[in-house]
């Protein structure tokens, strides 16, 4: 592994401004998701990171398990417009990325509900795959991570966030964090495993990818770490 990137989270103006359209229509209506989206752009510096990654590159981009679709918010706010098409198993969650970007407009962006430990969709170009294996068994990390290695071309990216399975206290504090977001409703399931920085580097070394693992931890207490890979 190597030093830690400086990465901030988008400030609380950008963060309050994306937010906004997670308002819901009526003023009796469930405000959670624009608490959540709020406070998550607001601390998490996962998003800059991967506008920084993406820059500059023009493959479209497949986000696996892309939730509420704050990725597609953010990469537009950033300047960055690649075609974008995002997937999750929480279809509730796809039918409210999709109703907010209709709502603020966002072109060339696409939702579907999908379950990964099943199946895979077909793509080529670049792939987020964002806070995903923690919540399969590792036959199906290995199986998300190969099929996404294989969907990335020349001049595309692969950029994965996750908790890694090592010790100390952020790991630990990431796995209660997860277990109670799955208890309360938020998370389709609690967290099995944790994939290894090993696993990691042998299905990309399987797959010719260069990359590049660094800490993402920002001011959170969370054991997160990034991996940008690309095919040369």
């Amino acid at each position: 592994m190597t030093a830690v990137i400086e990465t901030r989270p988008l400030d609380a103006a950008r963060a309050r401004d994306i937010a906004r359209a997670f308002l819901p229509d009526g003023v009796l209506g469930n405000r959670w998701n624009y608490f959540y989206t709020r406070a998550t752009l607001g601390s998490d510096p996962l998003y800059p990171a991967v506008a920084d990654a993406l820059r500059g590159t023009t493959a479209p981009l497949l986000d696996l398990g892309c939730g509420l679709g704050l990725l597609a918010h953010t990469l537009r706010e950033d300047g960055v417009h690649l075609p974008y098409r995002g997937v999750d198993i929480d279809a509730g969650k796809i039918a409210s990325a999709r109703r907010v970007a209709e709502r603020v407009g966002l072109r060339d962006v696409t939702f579907d509900a999908v379950d990964l430990s099943r199946v895979m969709p077909d793509h080529t170009g670049s792939v987020a795959l964002l806070d995903v294996l923690q919540y399969v068994d590792t036959p199906a990390q290995i199986r998300i991570l190969d099929a996404a290695a294989s969907m990335i071309v020349p001049g595309g990216k692969l950029f994965i966030r996750s908790g890694l399975e090592t010790p100390g206290w952020r790991a630990r504090t990431s796995k209660a964090f997860d277990t109670f977001a799955a208890f309360a409703g938020w998370m389709h399931s609690a967290p099995r495993r944790y994939p290894s920085e090993t696993l990691l580097r042998d299905r990309l070394d399987a797959a010719a990818l260069r990359y590049a693992i660094t800490p993402l931890n920002g001011n959170t207490p969370f054991n997160n770490w990034q991996i940008v890979a690309w095919r040369e």
